[in-house]
């Protein structure tokens, strides 16, 4: 049972901003603990959010009454990865949400370097997806992904609806993508997957022969849990093509030793997103949601005050309702 509590308001450090939350997603992790998967945080949960400054130190980029997105993490600054960019594989990195306070709440405090500025015309109601959206474009620039390529999105859930469009965005010559729920199926094909197998025998049947006859070069599993979906991706992908692990696997999957071998298939692992090459994921996925909005939304099915959390996250872990993303909305 989700319960809410008045605290105090958020005290910013010296670097900090205090944001004004107006719109913040239940990831999949989330449900991770809420069904049990994993011990609840011992903070504030959430970490997609996007709001508007309240209060920001006069030397950072934002000012008050600014409309951002928050990237939630904050990494030390001073490490060889953070030096490089990589500051998503800081050792000494907090997560907003996971070991700090994160975005289901009124106000919240964050790093004021974690702001992103959104442009005119991309509204909050579909900001709120550039977390996520994020984490599919960090993916696919690791694997790298070339021009006319073709994907593989396993699984089509939130990250795996989104990894869709990224994909298309970054130049993929086309999609394909599997689904266990016909909504999901149907959303796909929406967002631009030309072909979409179900995760039953015959879809699997169905997908090893297309794989068998037309080569897949990147397959991006996003489904973790405890499925055998990174044996399915390193059957499907193409020799010597990628196979990209952003799904949170409930413990170590069965490694399929000899196909990485005999393939010399690259298992790349991505975890959410970092700056690299001089642009951050964060400014990627923002250009793209300001670009595709309109096809975009369709991914949010539910959105709640949060005096409704717990409605919220029932609602996000029953697929039967046809969620696919849900939104909490602190200040409605």
């Amino acid at each position: 049972m989700i319960e809410l509590r008045e605290v105090p308001e958020p005290i910013p450090g010296p670097e900090d901003a205090v944001v004004r939350v107006l719109a913040c997603g239940i990831c999949g992790s989330d449900l991770h603990w809420f069904s049990g998967g994993a011990p609840p945080p011992s903070v504030c949960p959430g970490h997609e959010m996007v709001g508007q400054v309240a209060s920001a130190p006069r030397t950072s980029a934002v000012r008050e009454g600014d409309r951002v997105a928050v990237e939630p993490l904050r990494p030390c600054l001073n490490c060889a990865e953070c030096r490089r960019g990589e500051y998503n594989v800081c050792p000494r990195l907090h997560i907003l949400g996971v070991h700090e306070d994160g975005g289901l709440a009124d106000l919240v405090r964050v790093p004021a370097g974690a702001l992103y500025k959104l442009p005119d015309g991309l509204a909050l109601s579909d900001a709120v997806l550039t977390e996520p959206l994020a984490v599919a474009v960090h993916a696919l620039r690791l694997a790298p992904l070339q021009p006319d390529q073709r994907v593989l999105v396993l699984g089509s859930g939130s990250i795996g609806l989104l990894t869709i469009v990224a994909a298309l965005h970054l130049g993929a010559g086309e999609v394909w993508a599997t689904a266990r729920h016909p909504h999901q199926a149907a959303l796909a094909r929406r967002l631009g997957a030309c072909r979409v197998f179900d995760t039953e025998r015959e879809g699997r049947r169905a997908l090893r022969d297309a794989a068998s006859k037309n080569a897949v070069h990147v397959v991006a599993e996003t489904v973790g849990g405890a499925a055998s979906t990174l044996r399915q991706g390193v059957n499907a992908v193409a020799p010597g093509g990628t196979v990209l692990l952003l799904g949170l696997f409930d413990g170590d999957p069965p490694f399929p030793a000899i196909g990485v071998l005999i393939k010399e298939v690259r298992v790349v692992g991505s975890i959410v997103y970092n700056r690299r090459a001089g642009e951050s994921d964060f400014e990627r996925s923002i250009a793209i949601l300001h670009s595709d909005s309109a096809r975009l939304r369709e991914l949010i099915t539910h959105r709640f005050d949060l005096s409704e959390i717990q409605n919220a996250f029932e609602t996000a872990s029953d697929k039967t309702t046809g969620a696919v993303k849900v939104v909490l909305e602190p200040s409605a």
